[in-house]
């Protein structure tokens, strides 16, 4: 009898996304405006590359976009044809309030950073439902300041943020909550519910906004899109590739009208060009300039302005329906009845995904890291050859690009849904951090999941030489090979959830990750030896210097990380080949390929004159020089434990269906009894008759452990160190020829410029690699079994097996987020408001990584993407 499919089916959000497979019309409407389009590559036409300086945050408000749009809120059509966002003005502020403000790259201390307050805190994944809150000061928005004070201070100052300048403090502020449903796939309802948190009454400006993004102006193209007031409270929206819509508002407001296109007169200082332009509405509401706004109340960008005065204390609801205009009932009849179905659908859906976790902190958080990875869509657009060719309407981009980013990724032609790290500091996809995405997607919609996955190796991604895209700021970098890791675990999380594995999605990810496989041996491996280069590899700083740059007085950097990345490729091609051999026995020569590629890898890296280190017991990279010399780089760092996520079990019971590759295997006992002593227990059966296949040993495994479950090192209350704290007190020194070169522990912010400044991995706890970890751990469990044990911590006299050491470090992770028992969250750091101010203190965000010392959020503030992991731990907890 085949498995029963998940409870979270038979919810009503569950039908839809069965419904979704058949017919994607649930999923053609979300929050796929990105939050940052300005300071990106792809909206970048200088001719030496400086995106920050192209489109800058104050050109946004005037400048057309060409490849996306941004918005505050923001609600769109798959393709962005039309756009919902939301935009605020205070009666203080110099400019509307339309987007997030932030500090490009060379103005922050620590490179780009959002200064703003906003926290998503709910989402269904066909967006039926949709809330979030953001967090307007009443007086003016702190913009000159938050420039100049994080400009004045260095690496080695913490950063300035909006709430460090005072502006919250006496709670003079507006709690914004907004709010999406669906009456229908196309039928888009929005409620805008504003709180006055302040002791007295205050005015407030609040404008949502629909508009048509611009397709006109790169290609000369003449059906432009249109909204023109209607009846009173309505406006049709009339587009040439959508059916006619209608926009609405519940209440009392004043329709502005103006045009999605570049201000040219401040831009490029055309003083007779004709307006009004895409800035006109705040021109006219900030800056009184009636001429701003056409006064025939039509256009491609319109407002609802409404002017509100809320009490302190209370709070005001705005109400808005974006609909066809074939709806013949009433815009707000149904209204509320609709958001309370939505609602009670959403809460029955993460009834069914919290399962086990009963705690209500806990499901918090987990919740809140859902609606993080749900409101982190967008609509990535990026054609490489028509950004460097330029458009019609257009003049042509300078001649330099040719030479430039990205000009070796013509092919690429991405037009997508896809997971945003964070969609201000990160707002392009990156390789390896997708990988991550899609496990936590998975637990919630496994078919975005595994539709993510196969983007990438996709023609309009891949590289013709089968490399896969790392992040438009250099297609051409190599990301940490994860992509068959994430296959796999999607592969099961999906038949778990479904009771159907997807065996169609197992070969095409297959079929294409071979191929790349294949890039990484031939591109990767410079002596041909099976030890492999790879630049920096995603770990920024780690190394003690830029690994993704010549090495100093040349030489080739053999790469720890790098290798074990290999490994573990190799075995996850391998059991993903097993699968499909099961039932399709010509897999069998892939899973050979792979199981033999794994043991000459993991042979050259476990040998003398390899990676490992026989006097520390770790492994280090290793610096060879051009007359063959070979010299350790001693540094106890992450790039040393990854090793350790090369591991493999399989169940003796399924090889009997393999007889060629068992065939294979048995060839290597006989004949190279020398890898099989070295790497692995692949023939001796272990609890459950399994098998194990790994670069180490028991003793190797535990020499790790050790190191990395020493509280003096690598071990935080808050997950696993990217950098052993050891070097906090001796900082790594390594000469080469008249120079040195330096690794220090720096438990939270960078206090260097290398890779930007804006991330460190030279101390922080990151949920990413800890993640790996932990499941690396459970994979080594399941072969060694309960009486396998280790101290944990290290010197605490304390013997865990392997499982328990997994839910410790699991522990240890969801620890950032939940309330200790004085109700304090680590992630909110030391400020006060955060951990006790009652609309602040149940809203963690879910940054990048996190200080290895007490535990604060540093980083992206928004990267539910790979952060959102910890919503698979606090489940792995609570079963």
């Amino acid at each position: 009898m085949p498995p029963r499919p998940s409870a979270l089916f038979d919810t009503a959000e569950g039908q839809r996304l069965v419904a979704a497979r058949a017919s994607p019309a649930w999923r053609d409407w979300g929050p796929y405006l990105s939050e940052r389009q300005w300071g990106t590559v792809r909206e970048d036409y200088s001719p030496n590359g400086d995106s920050w300086d192209y489109v800058t945050h104050d050109q946004a408000r005037s400048r057309a976009y060409r490849w996306g749009e941004d918005g505050l809120a923001g609600f769109g059509d798959r393709s962005l044809r039309w756009c919902l966002g939301l935009a605020l003005w205070n009666g203080q502020d110099p400019i509307l309030k339309e987007r997030l403000f932030g500090l490009a790259n060379e103005e922050g201390n620590h490179g780009e950073d959002v200064k703003e307050l906003y926290y998503y805190l709910d989402a269904t994944p066909t967006h039926s439902y949709m809330r979030m809150l953001y967090k307007y000061p009443q007086a003016a928005f702190p913009y000159d300041h938050l420039v100049a004070e994080n400009h004045r201070r260095g690496y080695d100052d913490p950063e300035y943020e909006l709430i460090d300048t005072g502006i919250f403090d006496e709670a003079r502020y507006f709690d914004v909550f907004v709010e999406y449903a669906k009456g229908a796939p196309d039928d888009i309802l929005m409620r805008v519910t504003i709180a006055n948190r302040g002791p007295d009454a205050a005015r407030l400006h609040v404008l949502p906004q629909l508009w048509a993004r611009n397709i006109w102006d790169w290609t000369g193209r003449t059906d432009l899109p249109e909204i023109a007031a209607m009846a009173e409270g309505q406006a049709s929206a009339r587009h040439p590739e959508l059916p006619e819509m209608r926009f609405a508002v519940g209440q009392e407001a004043t329709f502005l009208f103006c045009d999605n296109e570049t201000n040219r007169r401040r831009i490029y200082a055309e003083h007779a060009a004709p307006g009004p332009f895409k800035d006109g509405i705040n021109d006219y509401l900030v800056g009184g300039d009636a001429d701003a706004i056409r006064a025939e109340k039509r256009g491609t960008k319109c407002a609802a302005h409404h002017v509100i005065d809320i009490p302190g204390g209370g709070e005001t609801v705005l109400k808005l329906r974006f609909r066809p205009t074939d709806k013949a009932a009433p815009d707000f009849d149904d209204f509320d009845a609709v958001f309370a179905a939505r609602q009670s659908e959403a809460d029955a859906f993460y009834e069914a995904v919290h399962g086990k976790v009963t705690d209500a902190d806990a499901r918090l958080v987990q919740r809140q890291a859902f609606a993080g990875m749900l409101w982190s869509k967008q609509l990535y657009n990026y054609a490489v050859r028509d950004w460097l060719i330029g458009d019609p309407a257009e003049p042509p981009p300078p001649e330099s690009r040719w030479k430039g980013r990205n000009a070796d990724w013509l092919h690429l032609r991405n037009d997508d849904i896809i997971s945003m790290p964070d969609k201000w500091e990160y707002p392009w996809y990156a390789s390896w951090d997708l990988g991550f995405q899609t496990l936590a997607l998975a637990a919630i919609d496994p078919d975005f999941a595994k539709g993510q996955l196969l983007l990438l190796v996709g023609d309009d991604y891949m590289h013709p030489n089968a490399q896969l895209p790392a992040y438009e700021y250099g297609f051409g970098d190599a990301n940490p090979p994860v992509h068959a890791w994430a296959a796999w675990r999607v592969f099961m999380r999906d038949r778990d959830l479904t009771g159907e594995p997807d065996y169609v999605f197992l070969k095409r990810i297959l079929n294409k990750l071979a191929l790349n496989f294949t890039w990484w041996v031939n591109r990767r491996d410079a002596g041909g030896r099976n030890i492999f280069q790879g630049g920096f590899l995603g770990l920024d700083n780690i190394g003690i210097f830029d690994r993704s740059s010549p090495v100093p007085n040349g030489g080739t950097l053999s790469q720890s990380d790098a290798t074990a990345w290999m490994a573990m490729y190799a075995l996850n091609l391998m059991r993903i080949s097993i699968e499909l051999a099961l039932i399709d026995g010509a897999y069998q020569d892939m899973a050979i390929k792979f199981f033999e590629h794994f043991l000459y890898i993991a042979e050259a890296a476990a040998k003398h004159g390899g990676l490992w280190d026989e006097e520390d017991e770790f492994f280090y990279d290793r610096l060879e020089y051009p007359d063959g010399r070979e010299v350790p780089i001693r540094t106890r760092t992450m790039v040393g434990l990854i090793p350790l996520f090369a591991v493999e079990v399989l169940r003796v019971a399924e090889q009997p269906r393999l007889p060629d590759m068992i065939k294979r295997m048995r060839w290597f006992l006989d004949h190279r009894p020398d890898l099989e002593a070295l790497v692995s227990h692949w023939d001796q059966p272990g609890q459950q008759h399994l098998s194990l296949m790994s670069m180490l040993r028991g003793h190797r495994m535990k020499c790790l452990l050790r190191r990395m479950l020493d509280e003096t090192e690598f071990l935080s209350p808050h997950g696993i160190r990217a950098v052993s704290k050891v070097h906090e007190a001796q900082p790594y020194v390594f000469s080469l020829g008249d120079e040195k070169f330096t690794l220090p522990y720096w438990p939270a912010e960078s206090h260097s410029g290398l890779f930007g400044g804006n991330s460190n991995w030279r101390g922080p706890v990151w949920m990413p690699v800890n993640y790996l970890i932990i499941d690396s751990l459970r994979q080594f469990h399941s072969y060694y079994g309960e009486d396998f044990r280790v101290e944990c911590p290290t010197n605490s006299g304390t013997m865990l097996n392997l499982n328990e050491i997994a839910d410790e470090l699991s522990r240890r992770l969801t620890r950032l987020f939940l309330k200790d028992k004085e109700g304090r969250r680590a992630v909110h750091g030391d400020h006060p408001l955060l951990q006790t101010d009652p609309h602040f203190r149940d809203l963690p965000l879910f940054y990048e990584y996190f200080d290895g010392d007490n535990g604060r959020g540093v980083g992206a503030s928004h990267q539910t993407g790979w952060t959102g992991l910890v919503a698979l731990l606090i489940a792995e907890v609570a079963g």
